[in-house]
């Protein structure tokens, strides 16, 4: 992993061991950079804080090796991802500015990318982690995790009945408790469909009827337009003298008649003035027709206008009502066809709420049913987890520390179950079993939790583990303990360790050191690996604060000794 302008980290390389790997250093070393940075190449959360003074951005890029075939790769395939000789590329950048882009495998990806593959890479776990995991949901994550499948398809079964429980719940809770909005409801649109059904519209009926009484109001003034146009076009039988338009056209036509054969041209003008003869023949005709057929009936027309007020009554109330905008009968038809579909709906109301009592039934039964069958499988969990733990303990300078869960009906469902998780100590004999977060010291709390993932690695492993500054609190022996639990975890896993304990940094198979050196006003920081003779000097100094003293390398020599000779059994 290359760390650039992070905090008080300028430019490192870090490079992990696929065992054991400790990180030590000064307070203010920038060790939690480390954890930063693989933290920022897992999705964690951009701080522009993190961007070193003076610089634009902070760049951490890491190699995971050894990715062909892995969960993570498949992930990072299906986004366009690329491995690099079988290794996996990722990287992270954070702008001063706080913008942050990921890449991996070359490709641009979302952050949701980075965090779904470090579930498949990392598990880390810090002081924050062990005070989330005193809580009673993470307790009761961490058993379930534990137990597998026995816990897990129950649960699939069980969250889905009790999805539809609430959805039910819900469903008669709304209907029962608006009974009478819903009735007041149902009132309105009986009464508005049967006042639209006492009308009977017909679609389109507003517009023709609209034409018809314009047409109706203004009778006399079209007849007397029509009869003139006729007489304009075909003559006025009472006048014969009248000239018309028909008797000049025949005077055109005739006066081309006796030349036409002499042009083709002009026959040509000729039979078009047939053509309009034949045409001014129809209109003069229908014009006579018309005039005929216009009725100026005051009583159609007072029963034309009367009903257009009853359509016109309809629109107002009810255009507009179905969802779109104002408009005529046509809406008014769209508002009644929807308004009984509604009514039909609210009349089944009875028969929904029978119904939706008998399936509420159902599903409470098929919830507790499959609650009980997840509180027997998280008993038999817990007995197994529980006695894991300890066994750990045992190993962790805590003979005699026993670690039970409480498992007790909570006051109703839950999407979880019925079931309230709580993990308990009892630190010596005859201590009663408490909650971890009442019962246990802060060296006792760090152990525990440390049991707890390493049960963990056994059950869900994955490829690495980074515990940052677990051992807090932890001592003496116990830390030794904690140093030689840690070594058999990376038998299976790579586990990246930044502590303060030379106990545990002991029995690490890579020794890494972040050094900071003051130049002026700019602060660098850099991450080394020690060798051989250097890492006694380190050991050293965290043993006594003396790094060149003869006493302190000759006890850390023999602690190295020691652990490694633990670490080998």
């Amino acid at each position: 992993m290359r760390i650039r302008a992070l905090g008080v980290i300028e430019d490192a390389v870090v490079e992990l061991s696929p065992g054991f790997t400790v990180v030590t250093g000064e307070t203010g070393a920038g060790k939690t950079m480390v954890v930063t940075s693989l933290g920022l190449l897992l999705g964690g959360k951009a701080d522009p804080a993190l961007v070193r003074n003076g610089a634009e951005r902070a760049v951490v890029e890491g190699r995971v090796a050894d990715a062909v075939g892995s969960p993570a790769a498949q992930r990072a395939a299906e986004a366009g991802a690329e491995l690099d000789d079988g290794a996996l590329l990722i990287s992270r950048t954070v702008s001063a500015e706080g913008r942050s882009r990921a890449h991996v495998g070359g490709r641009s990806v979302p952050m949701s990318l980075l965090a779904s593959l470090g579930e498949d890479l990392i598990a880390v776990h810090g002081q924050t982690d062990q005070q989330r995991l005193l809580q009673p949901a993470r307790q009761r994550g961490a058993l379930d995790r534990y137990a597998g499948d026995p816990v897990a398809l129950p649960l699939v079964e069980y969250q889905t009945a009790f999805r539809r429980l609430r959805e039910v719940t819900a469903r008669l809770e709304e209907l029962t408790t608006r009974v009478r909005e819903r009735a007041q409801e149902a009132d309105l649109l009986r009464f508005g469909l049967d006042e639209v059904a006492a009308a009977e519209p017909l679609a389109g009926e507003d517009l023709e009827l609209a034409a018809e009484s314009e047409r109706l109001g203004h009778a006399d003034a079209l007849s007397s337009a029509a009869n003139q146009a006729h007489a304009a076009l075909a003559g006025e039988p009472s006048d014969p003298d009248a000239v018309d338009a028909g008797t000049l056209l025949a005077q055109a036509r005739r006066a081309m008649e006796s030349v036409r054969h002499h042009d083709p041209r002009l026959a040509a003008l000729a039979d078009r003035l047939g053509e309009v003869g034949y045409l001014l023949g129809d209109i003069a005709g229908d014009l006579a027709g018309y005039a005929d057929d216009l009725d100026a009936d005051p009583a159609r027309l007072a029963a034309v206008e009367e009903r257009r007020a009853v359509l016109a009554h309809l629109v107002r109330k009810y255009a507009g009502a179905a969802g779109g905008a104002e408009g005529g009968l046509a809406e008014v038809l769209e508002w009644a066809e929807t308004a009984a579909e509604r009514l039909t709906e609210l009349d089944g109301d009875d028969d929904t709420i029978g119904a939706l009592e008998e399936e509420q039934e159902q599903l409470r039964g098929t919830v507790s049913e499959l609650a009980g069958q997840l509180t027997a499988a998280r008993r038999a969990a817990a007995e197994d987890f529980a006695k894991a733990v300890t066994a750990e303990l045992t190993e962790l300078a805590m003979p005699h520390a026993r670690v039970s869960f409480g498992i007790t009906p909570a006051a109703d469902f839950g999407p979880y179950g019925v079931d309230e998780v709580e993990v308990l100590l009892a630190p010596h004999p005859g201590a009663p079993p408490r909650p971890i977060a009442k019962g246990a010291s802060g060296g006792e709390l760090s152990r525990v939790m440390l049991a707890v993932e390493v049960v963990f690695a056994g059950a869900d492993p994955v490829p690495t583990y980074l515990f940052d500054e677990v051992d807090a609190g932890v001592g003496g022996k116990a830390a030794v303990e904690v140093g030689r639990r840690l070594a058999r975890l990376a038998r299976t896993s790579q586990v990246i360790v930044v502590t303060h304990l030379p106990q545990v940094a002991a029995f690490a198979d890579r020794h890494l050191v972040v050094e900071k050196t003051v130049d002026g006003t700019v602060t660098r920081s850099g991450v080394t690996t020690l060798s051989d003779v250097e890492r006694v000097r380190e050991l050293s100094r965290m043993l006594a604060g003396l790094e060149d003293s003869e006493l302190g390398r000759a006890h850390a020599e023999e602690l190295l000794a020691a652990a490694r000779t633990a670490a080998a059994d």
